[in-house]
């Protein structure tokens, strides 16, 4: 995922083509007993999506290791990219039933449990995560550095990320939340995830104490600013643009950016995030360029 010659756009679909190759190894075969459960775990990983979380995971090591990967980094960072997006796929999954958010399209096709059926989907999601976890275990790095990644993914994923910003999101349904209480929000909800990839592929590329550094403070303000877009775009955008459902936020009355800020505010702080993103990788030099491209992309998303 290092070729600094090509294009942003040629370097993406790299990536996305990368984990996707990898996520298809990874996973049972359709076939595979029980099928049904095994075709239903494939239909939420696979197929359409940004992959933006594999990206910054990919990006990171990038930032961390100059020249030409070796093979265990390449093996490293191609697990640490899945593990983000299994358990990406599998909150998807399960925010999307009928007794969370109960919506009907996700990338554009149905969601799972509408493709299959509830008690199948759920079960999907519970079979994912854990998978998420064996890749990272079986990455060929230092048992250290293994027992980290694990601990960071297990931290984002869980209570104090991105299943405690959900029930914060829930519990929030109809209520005036301050701005305050918004991006603590955010920052479990989506943030912990985007994070933890950034993590991931720092951790996976031996990253130094000053490298660590610089990619959290990077991380941190990016994690914010993807929810923050994705909030304008939620008011912004069509349902063919999103793939999902437009409008959904405001029609089920639950606090936004664009709610509590407006939309022109809400902007405005996507772009201050945008630039305390790329401030942070100063120390990183011409190393970071991925980054910093993917740190455009996902605010300039909008425009």
């Amino acid at each position: 995922m290092g070729d600094r010659a090509l294009t942003f756009e040629n370097w993406l679909l790299r990536c996305v083509e990368q984990v996707e190759q990898s996520l298809n190894a990874y996973m049972p075969a359709a076939d595979q007993a029980p099928a049904r459960l095994h075709q239903a775990m494939r239909y939420a990983a696979l197929g359409p999506g940004k992959r933006v979380r594999a990206a910054l995971v990919y990006a990171a090591g990038q930032a961390c290791h100059e020249g030409v990967p070796p093979k265990s980094l390449k093996e490293s960072l191609d697990r640490a990219a899945c593990a983000v997006e299994l358990v990406h796929a599998y909150s998807l999954v399960h925010d999307d039933l009928p007794c969370m958010d109960d919506d009907v399209l996700r990338r554009g096709r149905p969601t799972a449990h509408v493709q299959f059926d509830e008690a199948t989907a759920m079960l999907a999601g519970d079979a994912l995560q854990p998978l998420a976890f064996e890749l990272l275990t079986d990455m060929p790095i230092d048992a250290a550095s293994v027992v980290q990644a694990v601990h960071v993914l297990t931290r984002a994923s869980g209570s104090f990320g991105m299943a405690g910003g959900q029930a914060i999101d829930l519990e929030s349904v109809g209520r005036p939340l301050a701005r305050d209480a918004l991006q603590i929000m955010h920052s479990m909800k989506t943030g912990a995830m985007l994070q933890a990839s950034v993590a991931l592929g720092a951790i996976a590329a031996g990253a130094e104490p000053m490298q660590r550094a610089a990619l959290d403070g990077y991380a941190k303000a990016m994690g914010l600013a993807f929810q923050v877009v994705d909030d304008i775009l939620d008011v912004t955008a069509d349902t063919g643009l999103l793939g999902k459902t437009a409008g959904k936020d405001a029609a089920e009355n639950k606090p936004t950016y664009v709610s509590v800020l407006g939309l022109d505010q809400a902007r405005t702080f996507a772009e201050t995030l945008r630039v305390t993103a790329l401030a942070a990788l100063e120390p990183l030099g011409s190393q970071a360029m991925r980054l910093t491209q993917l740190a455009d992309f996902i605010v300039l998303r909008d425009r």
